[in-house]
């Protein structure tokens, strides 16, 4: 027997490459924010999480050109030796103010977050308890830790008491939860969740990736629900409203101290270059300055879950610029995601296990920076596709 065996025999992507259905690893030409350029062929992007539009914000550019200018391409160490800045402080600080915790810490990347908090607070005899459609950072982070991992059904708050009971209240518990969806862009229950974890005697961390920037007036789903100050830990990625590359973990300033010396994939990870830190704090500026960004992005949603709906699709519980179109079989999804992108809009295609079986999906997201014209005609592409393929 061969290790390799198992690669040798794996067909199940050249399967769909021979249909000429293969919708993922696309190499684009350009990307322009709201457009990109594929095959020479000019496309509305509406698969991005450059919900803020700021990739090309002119400030945000410049920072991470002045950066480099200063500092070079890379710091070449760990947070842990030689690779923290001043530069990188600055930007945990005014994180860590902006949400309305007590302190953060600054990752190269949002798995890493993940991957590394999670594993360094769950220890043995403990347990993490996470929801069904949690982010498999999340997943991986609880398959690194030491602990039992447990899983809810999706928003399920009488399922997670159950978990809870299970569970029992002598064993130290975390439960962790997305804020914000991202495959189908619905909400945690934060107001009703925080009671049931606190009366159990849990912890409660939200992975805030998709909801900083998006949500409370941009400080992600705590605020949302006016609750800023009130969760445990709050995790954010860079590579989507702050148009960057990392991540941070924001929470009580001793549990992030604790964090910061035991988290392996910040311990043994080079830092977070210079240019994408200044990018991020260039992005965390905008966003503070100006809201109306974050308005214009909810009016946009509202617009396209509106116009969705209409046309007769199932967008499923979306309550944010992330928008599913349930399509409900794998080759349809392929066909259908070929189609728009033949017609020049760009989404991503989802199938299991990114997503239950039976929903399968074209995920489709927005940005501040769209214009009207570009929704009208993303909305009647998905229209004229949608009925020739009979999804409507």
């Amino acid at each position: 027997m061969d290790i390799f065996e198992k690669a040798f025999k794996y067909n199940t992507a050249n399967q769909v490459r021979e249909a000429g259905l293969y919708p993922y690893f696309l190499a684009m030409e350009g990307n322009e924010g709201t457009e990109a350029i594929y095959q020479g062929k000019r496309i509305i992007m509406c698969g991005s999480n450059n919900y803020l539009g700021l990739t090309t914000h002119p400030k945000v550019q410049q920072a991470a050109i002045d950066a480099i200018k200063q500092y070079g391409t890379s710091c070449t160490g760990s947070r842990f030796l030689n690779g923290t800045l001043e530069m990188h402080l600055e930007l945990e600080s005014q994180l860590a103010d902006y949400v309305g915790m007590e302190a953060a810490l600054v990752f190269s990347t949002g798995m890493q977050v993940n991957l590394g908090v999670v594993s360094s607070i769950v220890g043995k005899g403990e347990v993490v308890i996470l929801d069904k459609d949690d982010h498999a950072s999340i997943v991986d982070g609880a398959r690194l830790s030491f602990g039992e991992m447990k899983r809810f059904r999706h928003n399920d708050l009488d399922d997670l008491e159950r978990v809870l009971k299970l569970v029992g209240p002598e064993k130290n518990k975390l439960v962790v939860v997305d804020g914000l969806f991202s495959m189908e862009g619905d909400i945690a229950p934060l107001p009703e969740m925080l009671p049931l974890v606190r009366k159990y005697n849990a912890r409660l961390m939200v992975d805030d990736a998709h909801a900083i920037g998006v949500l409370g007036r941009g400080r992600g789903t705590a605020a949302h629900f006016n609750m800023q100050g009130q969760i445990d830990l709050m995790m954010g990625t860079f590579s989507k409203s702050f148009a960057s590359l990392g991540g941070f973990i924001a929470g009580e300033e001793k549990v992030i101290d604790y964090i910061q010396h035991n988290a392996r994939s910040l311990i043994f990870s080079a830092s977070i270059p210079p240019s994408n830190t200044a990018a991020a704090l260039a992005a965390l500026h905008i966003m503070r300055d100006e809201p109306e960004r974050v308005d214009r992005l909810t009016e946009i949603a509202t617009r396209m879950r509106e116009g969705f709906t209409s046309l007769g699709f199932d967008i499923g519980n979306s309550e944010t610029p992330v928008i599913p179109i349930i399509v409900g079989e794998d080759m349809k999804t392929f066909q259908f995601w070929r189609a728009l992108l033949d017609a020049g809009v760009y989404v991503n295609a989802v199938i299991s296990p990114a997503t239950a079986p039976g929903r399968q999906l074209l995920r489709t997201s927005y940005m501040a920076t769209h214009t009207d014209e570009q929704l009208d005609q993303v909305l009647d592409t998905f229209y004229q596709v949608g009925k020739k393929l009979s999804v409507i």
